[in-house]
């Protein structure tokens, strides 16, 4: 990718709805070059951006699950967890027997029919572990490996911050016809939206608006890391010290291989996703960067072999 192709990502992953003509106006160029080149970033790479529900403000809370299944099953496995709508980033790890994935449950009942009887009876699945996420220090739309911006260029693009309302939260079927649409295209364009939802185009404007800034609704850049350059993605199972693990999460958000990195319940209680240019960057990294961190006790690697899932469909 050229300079202009990496700036319209960087600009995107900051905000997946900023106009072209913003984008166009940071970048120095013309409106009709970030469109051209938004289109063949969309049809060469598979770029999308994606507009996904946060499920905290909505009572959700999520795991990441681990299984190993019999050489067989892991393919099938995986794509059968991917075609949930309560799953995102599903991995098939190692030798292929093994899947990763993230989900949320939004009640007891939810996550006792899934974690204590769905997969635990799968034959095919011979173990499993599930570990509640507690706090993200980094997320895949946070990511500053594929920064391309400056710092004036980023304050130009931000999007309007966060500002939870208090009290529980409502969303009617215009909402839910609204953010099913815009999972499946975050950039669909205001009149399509009001088609979809049979609202007026200034009622999807301050819906939208609302709803981004109460966090209930955020736009994540979908986009293979291969496109990007690193041709190498592992999980990471870390177990730190108590009262090191905070330290070392953040000190996981500052490393640029890192696209996620958050704290979990379990044997290990932190999980990250790293992104290397090869093997031979993947090992400089383990041995060089992390290594480095005071208070890890052990560490496990798997690389990923297949992305089958990325960002997953919304909890509505």
């Amino acid at each position: 990718m050229d300079t202009i192709e990496k700036a319209i990502i960087h600009a995107l992953r900051i905000d997946g709805r900023a106009p072209f003509r913003t984008i166009a106006e940071v970048l120095d160029v013309s409106e009709n070059t970030v469109a051209r080149r938004y289109r063949q970033l969309r049809n060469t790479h598979g770029l999308r951006v994606i507009g996904l529900v946060n499920g905290q403000r909505l009572g959700y809370v999520q795991w990441t699950i681990r299984l190993r299944c019999t050489p067989d099953a892991a393919g099938s496995v995986a794509k059968a967890l991917a075609a949930r709508d309560d799953t995102s980033f599903v991995y098939l790890l190692s030798a292929g027997t093994e899947v990763s994935c993230t989900v949320q449950t939004r009640s007891i009942e939810e996550q006792e029919a899934l974690l204590l009887h769905k997969l635990p009876r799968t034959s095919r699945i011979v173990a499993m572990s599930a570990h509640l996420l507690l706090r993200g220090f980094v997320l895949p739309d946070g990511w500053q490996g594929s920064a391309a911006l400056t710092p004036d260029q980023v304050d130009h693009l931000r999007a309007t911050p966060v500002d939870p309302e208090d009290g529980p939260l409502h969303l009617d079927e215009g909402d839910r016809s609204l953010l099913r649409v815009l999972n499946h295209d975050g950039r669909t364009s205001y009149s399509d939206l009001a088609t979809a939802t049979q609202w007026s185009e200034s009622k999807v404007r301050r819906r939208m608006e609302a709803i981004r800034r109460n966090g209930i609704l955020h736009f994540q850049l979908d986009i293979p890391s291969a496109a990007m350059g690193f041709g190498t993605e592992a999980r990471l199972w870390i177990a730190a010290q108590p009262a090191a693990a905070v330290t070392v999460g953040e000190a996981l958000a500052r490393h640029r291989e890192v696209s996620f990195a958050a704290l979990t319940t379990g044997a290990t209680n932190l999980v990250a996703a790293v992104n290397c240019r090869d093997p031979r960057d993947l090992g400089r990294y383990l041995t060089e960067r992390i290594a480095e961190l005071p208070g890890i006790a052990t560490l496990e690697t798997a690389p990923i072999i297949r992305t089958v899932k990325r960002a997953g469909s919304l909890l509505l």
